[in-house]
């Protein structure tokens, strides 16, 4: 049974507080924007499917608990308040187009005269409420598409070494995962020999969270440090990378979690196929290249301290980005719920 990252039922929303694994199991109550905004801020929550549910399922919290008797205050309040969502972690593009589909939904819901502000409040929180089922039923799919693409390049039933970086399971989505719903489906076909994931520095969610997801669903697997993988390709036969993304731009330009780049540079001299898996959300058609992606610097801490321990010399400059863009031409295939596409195709193929 896979982790539960986000509770959620009518009313009441939990997520489970990603600073303490994998020591601690604590969930973490979000009782409105202002909650919601904290804990996708603070990286209590984190992965970008996840960032946008939580975001919208904080703002459904609010709404619950306010009597919304007028139709274009709560169009006002629900535009202003998602923007401020977005603001929380810019990189990551799937709450910005949640944000904008639901500020369109509450655009059109306002101006319908049919419409009583009873009607848009319990139509808007449904809409966000789908989310979450919405995802699991993507990741399923991407699982299922990821699988078969890898396998597709092997002879017979040979089985298959993957590496993954970062975190990109039930810990980052609404359940079983992107990247690392891939592994679980060669795992489940009988197919996966081993699994390898980084630690994914300086914040660790490989060593921390995708390390106790594989360690939870008794996948085989191994711990390496970043710097490790280039001797590992050289050494294992690696079969396939597959990695999520936080922003995938319409030439196929990756914004993932830093050192996603130097791997897929790694990855390409040792010819190894190199897969980015997200949902269709993850894809910002508008963004023509990589280059235009914002990429979020966080605070110097992360780097100088594991926990309250310094582990960097005091006085030391630090420069932080949380993501690094791999070109489109280092990217085998982008694995998406509706099938696998080139970069090179991803504009003309894609559904809109």
């Amino acid at each position: 049974m896979s982790l539960e990252s986000i509770r959620y039922e009518r009313g009441r929303l939990e997520i489970l507080d990603q600073l303490l694994l994998p020591l601690q199991t604590r969930y973490v109550k979000v009782q409105g924007v202002e909650d919601g905004w904290k804990v996708i801020n603070k990286m209590q929550v984190r992965g970008a499917p996840a960032i946008a549910i939580v975001g919208c399922l904080s703002l459904a919290i609010e709404l619950l608990k306010e009597d919304c008797s007028d139709k274009k205050v709560m169009r006002q309040e629900i535009e202003g308040k998602l923007n401020y969502l977005v603001s929380a972690r810019p990189t990551a593009v799937n709450i910005k187009l949640a944000a904008d589909d639901l500020i369109n939904l509450a655009n059109s819901l306002s101006a319908d005269e049919n419409v009583t502000a009873n009607d848009f409040k319990e139509r808007f929180i449904k809409s966000i409420e789908n989310m979450l089922i919405k995802d699991i039923e993507d990741n399923k799919a991407i699982g299922k598409f990821g699988c078969e693409a890898i396998l597709s390049r092997l002879e017979g039933d040979s089985h298959v070494r993957v590496l993954t970086h970062c975190n990109t399971g039930s810990l980052a989505t609404a359940g079983y995962g992107t990247a690392l719903g891939v592994i679980r489906s060669l795992h489940a076909a009988k197919r996966l020999e081993h699994v390898y994931c980084t630690e994914t520095r300086p914040y660790n969610q490989g060593a921390r969270l995708t390390a106790y997801e594989l360690v939870h669903e008794k996948i085989p697997s191994t711990l390496i440090v970043d710097s490790m993988v280039s001797a590992l390709m050289h050494a294992r036969n690696i079969t396939a990378v597959v990695v999520g993304a936080d922003r995938v731009a319409a030439n196929g330009d990756t914004a993932n979690k830093i050192g996603t780049y130097q791997i897929a540079i790694v990855a390409k001299h040792h010819n190894v196929p190199f897969y980015v898996a997200a949902p269709l959300t993850s894809i910002d058609m508008a963004l023509k290249s990589g280059e235009r992606v914002k990429i979020e610097e966080r605070p110097d801490r992360e780097m100088t301290h594991i926990g309250e321990h310094r582990i960097a010399a005091p006085g030391i400059n630090c420069w932080n980005p949380s993501f690094d863009v791999t070109p489109a031409s280092l990217i085998t295939g982008i694995i998406t719920e509706k099938g696998v596409f080139t970069p090179d195709k991803l504009y003309e193929e894609v559904p809109k």
